[in-house]
């Protein structure tokens, strides 16, 4: 069973791809990993923990790299509820049957709020 610091392998799995994909993107870019770590504001050797998908990283600096590499609006997209399909399910499943009409109910004698009064 993993430790409170270790994370699971399903979730090591996924960071050690997303840093993959961040070391594809700045290649992609032809720019260094000094040029992409001046503008996440953070080092090298932090930069090079990410792209390894080093976990112990905070989501903070792995957004300023996003940012960095002009991908951060997928960040913001990922738990969208739009993308959130098992939420939507469950949100439709927790829907009621039947809806009832709530009936008027009367007003009291003076509370018309029109300014006038009954006298």
């Amino acid at each position: 069973m993993p430790t409170p610091t270790t994370p699971p392998s399903r979730v090591r799995r996924a960071l050690r791809t997303l840093g993959s994909d961040i070391r594809d993107a700045r290649k992609r870019r032809a720019l260094s990993m000094e040029t992409v770590a001046g503008r996440a504001f953070t080092s090298r050797k932090t930069l090079q923990r990410i792209e390894q998908g080093d976990h112990s990283v905070s989501v903070g600096i792995y957004a300023s790299v996003l940012n960095a590499l002009g991908l951060l609006d997928r960040l913001t997209a990922l738990a969208d509820p739009a993308n959130d399909a098992i939420g939507m399910e469950l949100a439709r499943a927790n829907l009621p049957q039947r809806v009832s009409s709530k009936k008027a109910t009367p007003k009291k004698r003076g509370d018309d709020n029109d300014g006038s009064s009954d006298q």
